[in-house]
């Protein structure tokens, strides 16, 4: 029902082609024109049934992006179960990118990294914050906000170093004894995290 109402909706001339160039998302703040112009488009379509939502029915407006660079940078940092920063103001932060340490300053260019184990550095003046975050992504907006994702974070003092050496040498002995590739990919996935959680604690 739902692919012939949309096929139905499709045809039809209700909602225009885009002009021009697409805005960068971060440009501009959210619109919800198209959600409405779809709305009226389904409600002629199928009266009686509630259109689906879309993620931007969901977005709030993020700012635009300012005609001269801040001074500060603008950091959420979020877990699935907690927020560890909202929408605090700090001079830089450091992301341990899959392709490497990315440092990202106030007026950084709009960009998307994925984040590999290691550590999160937040810096404000003099005080340093370090986490360690197994993975995630950072959204960096050109407005000097950034957006960081991580599905596990702890602060680095709170790691204890006996246990990560311990759960190094256990990892690698289960790698070296696995006996499928499923037990190969699990031992190396916890190689590299107690790896980068030694290097995080010596480093």
């Amino acid at each position: 029902m739902f692919r012939q109402a949309a096929t139905r909706l499709l045809s039809r001339s209700t909602i225009a082609a885009p002009t021009g160039a697409r805005p960068f998302s971060t440009d501009v703040p959210a619109s919800m024109a198209a959600d409405e112009t779809f709305s009226v488009a389904w409600k002629k379509v199928i009266p009686n049934m509630e259109p689906p939502r879309s993620p931007l029915t969901f977005m709030t407006p993020r700012p635009p992006a300012p005609s001269s660079i801040p001074s500060k940078l603008t950091v959420n940092f979020v877990l699935p179960y907690n927020s560890e920063l909202s929408s605090k103001e700090v001079d830089m932060v450091i992301i341990p990118a899959s392709t490497g340490q990315m440092g990202v300053l106030p007026g950084h260019v709009a960009s998307i990294a994925e984040l590999k184990p290691g550590v999160l550095s937040v810096h404000d003046g003099n005080e340093v914050t370090k986490y360690f975050v197994s993975s995630g992504f950072a959204f960096i907006h050109t407005n000097s906000f950034a957006d960081i994702i991580a599905i596990e974070a702890v602060p680095v003092d709170q790691i204890d170093p006996s246990l990560v050496q311990k759960g190094l040498a256990e990892f690698t002995q289960k790698l070296s004894s696995a006996s499928s590739e499923l037990e190969k990919a699990e031992a190396q996935i916890g190689v590299d995290v107690h790896s980068a959680l030694n290097s995080a604690l010596t480093g």
